[in-house]
C-alpha cells in the first residue's frame, strides 16, 4: 500500500502554539480531541461511524447508506452536513475526502478512512472508529457523573459561607456594636473577615476577572501551557488522575491508527496534532526525531517521565512480538479501569469531607456569632 503523505494537511492546521492549554478539571476531563471547535460532536461522530458501519456490513452501498442516515437526521444543520457528505460522494468523491474538505472531523479519522478505502477495509475501520468514540463518551461520562455531586456540594458550601459573611454576620455585628462591650476573639476575627469582604468585595471581583483575563489571553503560549501541565501534574491524586486520562487516549489513538495499517511514524505525528496535553504532545515531536533516526519506539518513550515504566516494558513486549496495537489496547483499557476506580473513589471520599468542612465552617461562624450573646445572658444573671 502506498505511504500517505500527510504533510499538507499538516500544513493547513494551527500550529501547535495555539492549541489551547487546560484550564480546569471538569473542562479537562469533559475536554474533546479536537483542532478547533468546529469539529462534530462526539456523540454524532459515535452514531455516524456505527450506523455506516452496520449499514455497509449489512451489505448496503455507500451512496445508500448516507442516504439513510441523513433522511435519518432531525436537526437541519445536521441534515445539511451530511446531505453535503452524500452529495460529494455521489459525484465520485471518496468518504475520507469528503470528510476532510468538511473541516469537521479529525486529521485521524480521515486517514483511517483512506487506508480503509484503499485496502478494501472500511467497514473495519468504521467499526474501530464507532468503539473508539463509545469508550470516550464512556469514560466521560463516568468522569462527569462521579464528580458532578462533590463539585455541586461543594459550590453549595461556598455560597452558604459567602451568605454567611455577607448578610447573616453583618447583621450580628451592628448588634453587638450597639451593645457594646469586649467581644470574644473568634467573634472578634469572623467580623473582621465579613467587614473585609463587604470593603473589598468589588476589588476582589476585580482582581479574579483580571487574573482570568490574563490566563485567557496567554493560554494558548507554549510557556503557560508547560507550566500549567507541570503544577497540575503535581496536584495530590488528580495529576495522577489527568496523567492516566490522557495516556488512555493516547494508546487508544495508537491502537486504531496501528490496527489501520497507518505506519507508525505517521500516526504519531496525527496523534501530536490531536493530543492538547502539553507533557505527551511536546514529547512526541523528538519521539518523531528518534524513529527517523531508527530508535525503537520503547526506548525514546523511557527517555520522558510522562510515560510509566511498566507502559514502557509493555510496549517494548509489542514491539518485539509485531503486536503494538493489541498491548496499546490492553495499556488503554487498564488505564481507563484505573480511572473509572480511582474517580469514583475520590468522588466518594470527597462527599463526606466536604459536608464535614460545611459543618465545620458554618457551626464555626454560628458559634462565633452566639458567644457574645451568651456572655451577655450570663451578665444579667
Amino acid at each position: 500500500m502506498p505511504s500517505i503523505n500527510i504533510n499538507r494537511y499538516q500544513q493547513a492546521k494551527k500550529p501547535d502554539s495555539q492549541k489551547t492549554a487546560t484550564t480546569g478539571i471538569l473542562e479537562l476531563l469533559n475536554k474533546d480531541i479536537t483542532f478547533g471547535g468546529k469539529e462534530l460532536a462526539d456523540k454524532k461522530k459515535e452514531y455516524l461511524y456505527l450506523e455506516l458501519s452496520s449499514l455497509l456490513i449489512a451489505g448496503i452501498n455507500l451512496k445508500s447508506s448516507l442516504e439513510l442516515i441523513t433522511a435519518d437526521q432531525e436537526k437541519e444543520k445536521d441534515k445539511l452536513l451530511f446531505g453535503t457528505i452524500l452529495s460529494e460522494v455521489t459525484n465520485g468523491s471518496s468518504l475520507s475526502g469528503t470528510l476532510k474538505k468538511s473541516g469537521r472531523f479529525s486529521a485521524y479519522e480521515v486517514f483511517s478512512l483512506q487506508i480503509g478505502e484503499e485496502s478494501g477495509k472500511l467497514h473495519e475501520v468504521l467499526q474501530d472508529l464507532a468503539k473508539y468514540f463509545q469508550n470516550k463518551i464512556k469514560q466521560r461520562r463516568k468522569i462527569v457523573s462521579a464528580l458532578t455531586y462533590p463539585c455541586i456540594v461543594l459550590l453549595t458550601s461556598f455560597s452558604a459561607v459567602f451568605f454567611m459573611l455577607k448578610f447573616v454576620v453583618p447583621m450580628f455585628g451592628d448588634v453587638f456594636i450597639r451593645f457594646g462591650g469586649k467581644l470574644p476573639y473568634v467573634t472578634e476575627k469572623i467580623i473582621s473577615i465579613s467587614q473585609a469582604l463587604e470593603n473589598n468585595f468589588l476589588g476582589f471581583v476585580l482582581i479574579v476577572a483580571f487574573i482570568a483575563a490574563g490566563i485567557f489571553a496567554v493560554r494558548k503560549t507554549e510557556k503557560f501551557r508547560a507550566i500549567a501541565s507541570r503544577l497540575l501534574l503535581k496536584v495530590p491524586v488528580i495529576g495522577n488522575l489527568v496523567q492516566k486520562i490522557y495516556l488512555a487516549r493516547f494508546c487508544n489513538s495508537m491502537r486504531l491508527l496501528i490496527n489501520a495499517k497507518l505506519p507508525l511514524l505517521q500516526a504519531i505525528a496525527l496523534i501530536r496534532q490531536m493530543i492538547e496535553y502539553y507533557p505527551i504532545e511536546s514529547s512526541l515531536g523528538l519521539i518523531e526525531q528518534d524513529i527517523m533516526n531508527g530508535k525503537p519506539l520503547y526506548q525514546s518513550l523511557q527517555q520522558y517521565k510522562i510515560y510509566p515504566a511498566k507502559m514502557v516494558q509493555l510496549v517494548k513486549v509489542g514491539e518485539e512480538t509485531n503486536q503494538l496495537d493489541y498491548f496499546f489496547a490492553k495499556i488503554s483499557e487498564q488505564y481507563v479501569e484505573e480511572v473509572e476506580y480511582k474517580t469514583s473513589t475520590l468522588s466518594s471520599a470527597m462527599e463526606p469531607l466536604i459536608i464535614i468542612f460545611l459543618g465545620i465552617i458554618v457551626g464555626g461562624i454560628l458559634i462565633a456569632m452566639y458567644l457574645p450573646l451568651f456572655q451577655m445572658s450570663n451578665s444579667f444573671q
